[in-house]
């Protein structure tokens, strides 16, 4: 019997791994998504959880700027077959590994069937060799991302006090449910000025979402204004590994416990996220 031959035994004898997908979004921008990403994406990493990070958030690139990485593809360059989407996964210093973001992907609803066939595939393969992909979504929504955001199990919303940044957070959650109401929702509120007015905002803003959409979402926390997080955005280096004692460190911390140690966690109806992801391009 060969190696190949092998393999494939052993993957129709075995439960087939496939990674939990979570969608990190905002209503707006400017809010500090892409830096918990990130550094959430650590914390998880720490637990000695296989991490992908996929940068979604079209022609920015934050993720290759909070590491202080150049790449020579994006996530574009795959939609496109230019290289598959292995060869497009880049492995940073902290344990985790990213694919970087790219203009190309406001093009996936063009590109024809034979690319997304490829696509699909290259996704199943790599989706068995982790346990995480955290998708790095822009701000608001377009109709390529929404497909990305309705195809994960659970959707991260990451927001601040700044009333405008609520109500835009409100639309976002809205948006959601009225397309996938079984979607489980978390919410984060970034740059909180001290724990009572974060929990207080937090708070109103999920009996908003109760009384208007009859739906419940989760906290998982608040992040505390702090001067280091942009220290390390100006070194280009995670603030959980450079200031790990800092005030956020210790948040986003705690935001992992919260999160790990859900024991009510929402469950999605079962289907994959590349299932549902080719249910709603046909759709």
């Amino acid at each position: 019997m060969s190696y190949d031959q092998a393999e494939q035994l052993r993957n129709r004898l075995s439960p087939e791994r496939t990674a939990k997908t979570i969608a990190v979004c905002s209503g707006k921008g400017g809010v500090g998504k892409s830096n918990f990403t990130l550094n959430f994406s650590m914390k998880l990493a720490q637990e000695n959880h296989k991490i992908l990070v996929f940068d979604l958030d079209v022609g920015m690139g934050n993720i290759d700027l909070l590491l202080g990485m150049q790449t020579d593809y994006s996530i574009a360059d795959v939609l496109n077959n230019r290289i598959s989407i292995q060869d497009a996964i880049v492995k940073s210093h902290y344990g985790i590994d990213y694919i970087p973001g790219g203009s190309g992907l406001h093009d996936f609803l063009e590109i024809n069937e034979h690319k997304k066939a490829i696509f699909y595939q290259g996704l199943g393969k790599v989706w068995r060799e982790y346990d995480y992909v955290l998708f790095d979504m822009g701000a608001g929504v377009t109709e390529t991302s929404l497909f990305f955001i309705l195809a994960a199990d659970e959707c991260f919303i990451v927001t601040t006090p700044e009333p405008t940044s609520i109500t835009d957070a409100y639309g976002m959650v809205k948006h959601i449910l009225s397309n996938q109401p079984d979607m489980p929702i978390y919410t984060i509120l970034n740059r909180s000025r001290n724990k009572t007015e974060g929990s207080n905002i937090l708070d109103n803003f999920h009996t908003v979402i109760r009384r208007f959409l009859d739906a419940e979402a989760r906290i998982l926390g608040c992040i505390p204004e702090d001067g280091n997080i942009m220290k390390a955005v100006m070194h280009q280096q995670p603030y959980t590994k450079l200031y790990p004692k800092t005030k956020a460190s210790k948040a986003m911390e705690s935001i992992l416990q919260t999160y790990v140690n859900d024991t009510n966690r929402t469950v999605r109806k079962p289907g994959s996220f590349i299932e549902r992801i080719k249910h709603f391009m046909k759709g």
